[in-house]
């Protein structure tokens, strides 16, 4: 039950960040073709970092849970 917050958490961070990225051009705080606004250097900074460190943990655990299920068919083919 855990494993599945964990992974729902990140994958909502991870959301949480790509719309942070997104938000000054689709919500449109950022005019088109002017200097990036302080606002939007905030938001690609903070959106990236949260993204990118989700991401991160999701790749860990997949690693971890694809270790882990390749670890049990060893040991199930040897005791079998």
């Amino acid at each position: 039950m855990r494993a599945k917050l964990g992974v729902t958490a990140l994958a909502l961070l991870f959301l949480a960040g790509l719309w942070l990225v997104a938000a000054p051009f689709v919500v449109g705080y950022q005019p088109r073709g002017a200097a990036l606004t302080a606002a939007t250097v905030n938001d690609l900074w903070i959106g990236g970092a949260l993204a990118g460190g989700s991401f991160l943990g999701l790749v860990w655990y997949a690693a971890d849970l694809l270790h882990e299920l390749t670890t049990r068919r060893g040991k199930l083919r040897r005791s079998g």
